[in-house]
């Protein structure tokens, strides 16, 4: 579609009013979708670029240090770092740097802008993936540090013509959780015969559940109901603990993942914040519903995470154990993890 004059004046008066107010947010007020307001603002500090990942990510590396940003409704995860070792695939690619840590489902990397913004501390540039219902996937912010020249020559190269259609599709129907009751013994059967936590998914559509139908059916050991405020209890014993964790974040197109320590923990009204100097995590503690605690048996042991769900029951996000390159287990994180478990069940 293009945009009509109309709607295009309606995003530019909104904009006006609130001169401040984060894309996402304004697009919430308009109930329109984020990259509506991109579309919008085309020759004012934003500029349409492709958005395959294997012709944007294989130029991301030369920006050097940036910021990595993916979010779903309840949560950001922001991790700076360079993009490094990009690996295409047509259903599920990677970026396995030390730092930026991706999956990514290449499908739903559909429209692509590079924005420019002024402001107080100069202009800040990024470059901003959609999906076809136009929102966001993935966002890479440039720091003071990144290579401007680079960032210039890959949105002069990847440039799509302002005109060219710009359609968005209807986004996805809810679905209800999933289960099925038919195949319980099935599930029970299969569970511990895992070896790889990459086997759960085959599992699950194989026998028709959801990932929190499972959960829901299997029980303990396996599942266990937490607090809704056991992300955060996990996450402030894992900081005091100084306790390697791995913290999933994703969208349908995008799962971002930091590995390492957490220590600054702030909440801020509704927010749960990590604010460290390398990775920032922001979670509405109100928005989260359900709480597990999710065992999977791996070749090298239990491979044990908290998980978050929001009201629909759709992933918020996920905290597993760093698990050192020989170890069997994740020591430390398993007994945090476990200890919340024991205080329910107890």
């Amino acid at each position: 579609m293009i945009l009509s004059p109309d709607r295009v004046a309606a995003i530019a008066t909104a904009r006006a009013d609130k001169p401040k107010m984060r894309e996402r947010d304004l697009a919430n007020v308009l109930n329109i979708r984020e990259a509506e307001i991109l579309a919008a603002e085309l020759g004012h500090g934003v500029r349409r670029i492709a958005a395959d990942p294997d012709r944007l990510l294989a130029r991301i590396p030369a920006l050097g240090d940036v910021m990595a940003l993916t979010r779903n409704d309840f949560c950001v995860h922001e991790r700076r770092g360079q993009y490094l070792d990009y690996r295409a695939d047509a259903h599920a690619g990677m970026v396995l740097g030390p730092d930026i840590d991706l999956r990514i489902f290449p499908s739903h990397w559909v429209h692509g802008f590079a924005v420019e913004r002024s402001g107080p501390d100069g202009t800040r540039r990024s470059l901003q993936v959609f999906d076809a219902a136009g929102d966001a996937v993935h966002k890479i912010y440039l720091q003071p540090e990144s290579d401007l020249a680079a960032y210039d020559a890959l949105v002069a190269d990847l440039a799509v013509a302002d005109d060219a259609p710009f359609d968005l599709a209807p986004r996805a129907v809810p679905e209800p959780i999933r289960v099925n009751e038919a195949k319980f013994d099935e599930l029970r059967s299969a569970w511990p015969k895992m070896t790889d936590t990459h086997q759960f998914l085959a599992m699950t559509s194989r026998l028709k559940f959801d990932r929190l139908g499972a959960y829901l059916s299997i029980g303990a050991p396996w599942a266990v109901p937490l607090p809704v405020n056991a992300v955060e209890q996990a996450l402030r014993q894992a900081g005091a603990q100084a306790v390697p964790i791995m913290v999933f974040v994703g969208n349908r197109g995008c799962i971002q993942i930091h590995s390492g320590p957490v220590a600054r923990l702030e909440p801020m009204g509704p927010w749960f914040n990590v604010l460290d100097p390398y990775f920032n995590l922001h979670l509405r503690a109100d928005k989260v519903a359900q709480v597990w605690l999710v065992r999977k048996p791996t070749k090298r042991g239990d491979a044990i995470s908290v998980e978050a769900f929001d009201r629909d029951g759709h992933l918020i996000l996920q905290i597993f154990g760093k698990r050192a390159e020989a170890a069997t287990d994740t020591g430390a994180w398993d007994a945090i993890a476990t200890g919340l478990a024991a205080e329910v069940m107890a």
